[in-house]
């Protein structure tokens, strides 16, 4: 047979590459989840994108599961509960390098996430819905939700993380995976939605916002969301996360403030107006100090173990701390404040010993008493935090030269 009358080889078809992963949670939403999928698969063919759908169901009873397959998609079971189990189960499942996340009560128009692939594809690390610029119909959002909670929770995570949006908790927005992975998102419920922006903001990713409409939710039953409950899980979340300002913040206002009160009182009572503020005064200034320093530690210890953990990234000031600031700096400060403390005692003891260790003025005594008390603690105190604190940066130290 001639090269002319070869047979042509047979070419198999390549599977297209997934670009494009949108994944929708799901618990009992078979009245709107093939609608959302329909509008889903709609905005994918006109927008030309090689795109995959994803339902996360979390348990589903309804026929959910059933509605979806039979459109067509992939349904991943995801057995353990919460929002943000069942988004993390759907995005691991996820082929595409951009990945579209939205809720599947019909609230929101799929129609719109071309504009979210463009600033994707543009180099944007994470895009939110912004259903304030976009609008928000009547009846889609209570009037609670729309004019203090969203507004109060959204301007908390812009003074605690700086983040550059204007709607924190959008169900509607879109990610690039890799961004996604370096996030290391823990979170199991509706805060993950905060936790995303947050963790996104304080790794430096580039954050864009795109309008989106807020519908009414299609469901006939109540929503999963619950007003003060999930709120407070997003203020919680948002506290916890930001150290300095759940203790480094309170706990360097306490201190100082404290300190400057018992100095004054140290020299004698002191009156304002028709008050005299004296040695019982003075007793709650020390315990201020006390914890005040202590809520500064605690500000150390979480930051030093969420950059262990991964939490947050690493901060080069912490890094030099435990390259300047060792056990033995620890050691020495804490030695030299509980041997002042020493110090107040034998003072106090040798004006006891000036009267015949008889009574005592407590005007005098407890101001003698009093900062050596509270010196004694703060030197065991940082005896033992800076133990700890190596223990914590341990592998910070640089290994000795054999």
């Amino acid at each position: 047979m001639s090269v002319a009358q070869r047979s042509p080889k047979r070419t198999e078809r390549q599977p297209v590459a997934v670009e494009v992963s949108i994944v929708m949670p799901c618990l009992n939403e078979v009245e709107t989840l093939a609608t959302c999928i329909r509008k889903a698969q709609k905005a994918s063919e006109e927008h030309g994108l090689a795109a995959e759908i994803i339902v996360a169901d979390n348990g589903s009873t309804d026929g959910s599961q059933a509605a979806a397959k039979e459109l067509g998609v992939t349904v991943i079971d995801v057995a353990e509960k919460g929002y943000g189990n069942a988004l993390r189960g759907g995005i691991d499942a996820a082929r595409g390098r951009l990945v579209i996340m939205g809720d599947a009560d019909d609230s929101y128009d799929f129609a719109a996430i071309g504009p979210m692939i463009d600033k994707l594809r543009d180099g944007y690390d994470l895009v939110l819905g912004n259903r304030f610029a976009g609008g928000i119909e009547r009846g889609a959002m209570p009037w609670l939700h729309r004019w203090i909670g969203n507004p109060a929770l959204t301007w908390i995570s812009r003074v605690l993380f700086k983040t550059p949006v204007g709607d924190m908790h959008c169900g509607l927005r879109g990610f690039r995976k890799d961004a996604y992975e370096k996030m290391r998102l823990r979170a199991v419920g509706m805060e993950f939605a905060s936790e995303m922006v947050i963790k996104a903001s304080m790794r430096g990713m580039a954050i864009a916002e795109v309008p989106v409409t807020l519908h009414p939710d299609g469901r006939s039953r109540p929503p999963h969301l619950r007003t003060w409950r999930d709120g407070w899980r997003h203020l919680r979340f948002m506290l916890l996360f930001s150290p300095r300002w759940l203790f480094l913040y309170p706990g360097v206002a306490l201190f100082g403030i404290s300190f400057v009160v018992g100095a004054l009182l140290e020299t004698g009572a002191k009156r304002v107006g028709p008050i005299e503020f004296d040695i019982h005064t003075l007793l709650l200034a020390g315990f201020g100090c006390l914890i005040g320093y202590q809520l500064v530690v605690f500000a150390i210890f979480t930051k030093v173990f969420a950059m262990r953990e991964g939490f947050h990234p690493a901060n080069p000031n912490y890094t030099a701390m435990f390259r300047y600031i060792k056990l033995e700096t620890g050691l020495v400060v804490g030695v030299a404040m509980f041997m002042l403390g020493i110090a107040g005692i034998v003072v106090a003891v040798a004006s006891w010993r000036s009267v015949g260790f008889g009574d005592l003025n407590p005007a005098i005594t407890m101001r003698e008493i009093i900062p050596a008390a509270v010196l004694l603690t703060l030197g065991v105190q940082t005896i033992f935090v800076s133990f700890f604190l190596s223990i914590l940066g341990i592998d910070a130290e640089a290994e000795p030269a054999v």
